[in-house]
């Protein structure tokens, strides 16, 4: 099982080039790559179809820690 970034890697494609197969927005079809959003399965059917792999073949869903996303929106504190 591979996950929607290392497949795009693999697949050499770009998001508009993905969300044109897929037909999902551009905007949509990042946030999955980028791990920020976790599809619909009728999202996963699409991007899959895009990359040219079986739904079973993609581990879907979040892949960002969201106290990495906290930390570089808001910055490290100074004091505890």
């Amino acid at each position: 099982m591979k996950t929607v970034d290392v497949l795009f890697e693999e697949s050499g494609l770009w998001i508009e080039d993905v969300a044109e197969r897929s037909k999902l927005a551009e905007e949509r079809v990042e946030a999955i790559a980028l791990g920020r959003w976790t599809p619909s399965p009728d999202e996963r059917i699409r991007i899959a179809q895009a990359l040219s792999v079986s739904v079973d073949e993609v581990s879907w869903g979040h892949t960002m820690d969201p106290r990495n996303l906290r930390y570089r929106r808001f910055g490290l504190k100074e004091d505890f």
